[in-house]
């Protein structure tokens, strides 16, 4: 038989109507689609002629691959035809186009959330011009063989830097920390958190000015404000010029008006800049190189190398101190801006990371979480891939090569792809303003930008072939002879009994995701919840702290105790100089008896008056507490418990400590350990010294009785008398101690979250392949209901398969999240314990929700009327 000579599309098309005869011509003459594969099957001529119809395939084989049917004439009109199928089968199904659809949308909607949050994060302090080539300037101190890094500076060092090194650095910076004053014009008076810096400042930080210039701190009596604050206090005048009140000592005269900081910034909610030299009248004559109080920015010079600048300025300050301050091994070095916010943790000298351990972590679950929604995709397409074997058969048949068939798969993924992101859009949109209050985020989506689109584009399609490889590659691979025999459709297609085993292992891998995420998420809480537990050593609840804003708060600090005592709501009252909450302050060169010489030794320290301890309810484990009464307790020291193990005192009551220049203090108590730092860390050797002098916070604590909202305004009306000028500014120390968690409870919580919408795009997927298994099954149940079989066993028989493969997730799942909970858990020194119970619960619960997917397919399966099932038999 002699090769047919290629002829247009057209005459192709006759030829085979003519073949199959008239009867389905018209349906010939259309598009070749799937309902008319379905009329060939059904023919019983198609049976008879099978294989003499292959072998005349075969032979138009040569003008197929130039005209085929299902090959248009341009590569426009054949993508168009591929978008075309694709749609119509989108309709045809739309269960499986639901779950396929909204899977991914919710998976591409998480992939999104993740990377807004990734984006912010990354591009933190970027809003700098000169963001490259700014750093702080940190120390390293070596106490007792540790290495201690700190970011506060001798405000001697910045002066230092300028004359020794100047021409490293386009500027060098000095700078308070960010911290609430009072400023008033007028009859406006509130606080405002800002910082008093030098005049290089505005440069440094790029500002930009909506009035005034950067050059407006070179006058020693002027301040810059934010945009906010100045609308706060001028409204719509022109501030330029406008005289203001700082601290109720300062008079200043506005310079300048610059743009808000953005909140992705380590600057977020400055609203003021104040010269430097205003700062310097009010600082202690004998403050030296021993006392790190401020910070340092510096700007280094092109074209300097920002780490050979570094190693140049190592021994700055071991150069100015003396032999005492020098064994300590002092090391100035530059941390780049670039690096504050991610790498932000030191151990023992070395730079461990930080929030960049989070930012990969919700990276890898955008990325599975992702992969879970392409996984649904693979699965439910490759499970029905006996609907489009016919289709692939007749294609191949008439010369469609595999490339084609790949691009056409790929095709249809891509449009589903598509319509997932457009549904993905507005589900972030919907959810965003939740999820910036959860992660404490500004975000947004930046509809404006090309980048955000080219990315987007970039996803799509990263996306179109992750979900469609699978499917493509394996749907374009049957033999067009096997699947068109007709009688063996579905053994001949499937490839016996391990042909599923792709499928199931994907199922597998799903719920190994998902098990691993919702253990994460327990753990998590576990060990907050575990912290938050932890014994403090005292008791916050009621206790109140107050800033003093003024020095008359001092001088009649005796008068306002007796009046809040009077008020009935308040039990006691005293001050100290940092929160109880929160103890930064640390000093050294303490000497005791039996001290090594080679020690170098470091001590938490908290100024108080002597009521503090009787307030808190602190426990005194030895000796006494301070006393009002004992004029010589200025001179007396109390230890705590870590403290006593440091000094390595067997007697510590009545031991005599000398501290440097300050003289000889005596110990007269020890009291129980007190969380005062971070929660998870051990507890630090704390001094606690009776100085009433040195404090700069009033405590209230509050009957039991007492309601706060009344309470607060008694205490205001105190306060308000002898203090009429600044507002009435106070803090709960539970609240502040609470804020401590607010880092681990929003990961908990976006990770619960996260975890929670993986389980759920996992059993979407799960539903649409129980609701295949069940169709597929529909007669063998019919079958068994005929012979007697029960619901609960048909249903048993449907759900095995399905628990089976998650009951090997939980297997898998329970080592790799104890291997990499147990790492996470390293990185706290107070930390809870990976418990059995835990890895327990998840499991039941992923096999509980397993069970509520199936068995609403499964039930109605097995509830159908068999004489429906088996009537077409």
């Amino acid at each position: 038989m002699k090769p047919l000579r290629p002829q247009p599309p057209r005459l192709a098309q006759r030829f085979l109507c003519w073949f199959l005869r008239d009867d389905l011509a018209e349906e010939v003459e259309g598009d070749l689609e799937e309902a008319f594969y379905e009329r060939l099957a059904q023919t019983s001529l198609f049976r008879a002629r099978l294989r003499y119809w292959y072998q005349v395939f075969t032979y138009l084989r040569p003008f197929a691959i130039r005209n085929s049917l299902f090959t248009p004439s341009t590569p426009s009109a054949m993508y168009q035809s591929y978008f075309k199928v694709g749609w119509r089968n989108l309709f045809r199904h739309k269960g499986y186009s639901f779950i396929n659809v909204g899977g991914l949308a919710v998976g591409m909607a998480v992939a999104l959330l993740i990377g807004l949050w990734s984006w912010d994060e990354w591009s933190f302090n970027q809003h700098f011009t000169h963001y490259d080539r700014i750093a702080r300037v940190m120390q390293n101190h070596t106490f007792n063989g540790e290495i201690h890094t700190w970011n506060s500076v001798p405000m001697q060092l910045g002066p230092a830097l300028r004359e020794e090194y100047g021409s490293d650095f386009t500027h060098v910076v000095r700078s308070s920390w960010t911290e609430g004053h009072t400023l008033a014009h007028g009859e406006t008076r509130l606080t405002q958190r800002g910082n008093f810096m030098e005049p290089g400042a505005p440069d440094l930080l790029s500002l930009q000015m909506r009035s005034g210039t950067r050059n407006g701190l070179a006058d020693p009596h002027s301040i810059l404000l934010s945009a906010s604050v100045a609308q706060a206090f001028f409204g719509e005048e022109d501030p330029l010029g406008q005289l203001m009140q700082l601290d109720n000592q300062l008079d200043v005269t506005v310079t300048g008006v610059y743009e808000d900081l953005p909140a992705s910034t380590d600057f977020a909610g400055v609203g003021f800049i104040t010269p430097w030299k205003l700062l310097e009248p009010s600082l202690p004559e004998w403050i030296g190189w021993g006392n790190s109080w401020f910070q340092t920015f510096v700007q280094v010079a092109d074209p300097a190398n920002l780490q050979t600048v570094s190693a140049k300025i190592k021994n700055l300050k071991r150069n100015h101190v003396d032999a005492e301050e020098a064994r300590y091994e002092p090391e100035v070095f530059l941390h780049p801006m670039r690096r504050w916010h991610l790498y932000n943790d030191f151990k023992n000298g070395v730079n461990t990371g930080g929030m960049i351990h989070f930012v990969w972590l919700f990276g890898i679950i955008g990325v599975f979480v992702l992969l879970l929604a392409c996984i649904n995709f693979m699965n439910l397409s490759t499970a029905r891939s006996e609907r489009r074997a016919k289709e692939v058969g007749i294609r191949k048949a008439i010369g469609s090569v595999r490339s084609q068939l790949i691009a056409q798969f790929f095709s249809e993924s891509l449009l589903i792809v598509l319509l997932a992101f457009v549904l993905a859009l507005p589900l972030v949109v919907l959810v965003l303003p939740g999820f910036n209050q959860i992660a404490d985020k500004h975000l947004s989506l930046p509809w404006a930008n090309g980048y955000f689109w080219a990315l987007s584009l970039g996803f799509i399609v990263l996306t179109g072939l992750l979900a469609g490889s699978y499917p493509a590659l394996f749907l374009s691979s049957f033999n067009p002879v096997r699947v068109l025999k007709g009688a063996g459709w579905l053994g001949t297609l499937h490839g016996g009994r391990f042909a599923a085993l792709p499928r199931k292992a994907l199922v597998v891998v799903q719920f190994t995701v998902s098990v691993t995420l919702i253990i994460g998420t327990l753990i998590v809480f576990r060990q907050i919840q575990f912290a938050k537990n932890r014994p403090l050593g005292y008791d916050d609840d009621g206790l109140i702290q107050v800033p003093i804003k003024t020095d008359d708060i001092h001088q009649h600090y005796q008068a306002l105790r007796d009046e809040l005592l009077q008020t009935g709501v308040v039990d006691e009252v005293a001050k100290t100089d940092v929160s109880v909450t929160s103890t930064y302050v640390t000093n050294s060169g303490f000497t005791w008896a039996g001290k090594d010489p080679n020690m170098t030794d470091e001590f938490v320290t908290l100024r108080m008056t002597p009521e503090f301890g009787k307030m808190i309810g602190w426990q005194v484990l030895e000796g006494r507490d301070f006393s009002a009464d004992v004029p010589s307790d200025t001179a007396a020291f109390l230890l705590n418990e870590a403290a006593v193990a440091y000094m390595g005192l067997e007697h510590p009551v009545g031991e005599a400590v000398r501290w440097g220049d300050n003289g000889t203090y005596t110990v007269i108590g020890v009291v129980k350990n007190l969380v005062t730092q971070s929660p998870y860390a051990p507890i630090r050797p704390m001094i606690f010294i009776n100085n009433p002098d040195w404090t700069s916070l009033v405590n209230v604590k509050l009957t039991p009785q007492a309601r706060p909202h009344e309470a607060l305004s008694s205490l205001e009306t105190v306060f308000k008398k002898y203090d009429p000028v600044n507002p009435f500014e106070y803090q709960f120390a539970d609240e502040e101690y609470a804020k401590k968690f607010g880092n681990e409870e929003r990961i908990g919580t976006l990770a619960s979250l996260f975890a929670g919408l993986a389980i759920l795009i996992s059993c979407l997927g799960l539903f649409g392949l129980a609701a295949y298994a069940a169709e597929r099954r529909t007669k063998e149940i019919g079958i068994r209901k005929v012979l007697g079989a029960s619901v609960s066993h048909l249903w048993q028989l449907l759900s095995t398969d399905f628990v089976g493969l998650v009951l090997i997730a939980c297997l898998i799942a329970t080592p790799l999240a104890y291997y990499f909970l147990h790492e996470w858990l390293q990185g706290y020194e107070y930390r809870t314990e990976l418990s059995w119970w835990i890895f327990a619960v998840a499991g039941a619960g992923a096999l509980v929700i397993t069970l509520l997917t199936v068995s609403y397919q499964t039930i109605k399966a097995a509830l159908v009327n068999p004489v429906n099932s088996l009537r077409n038999e």
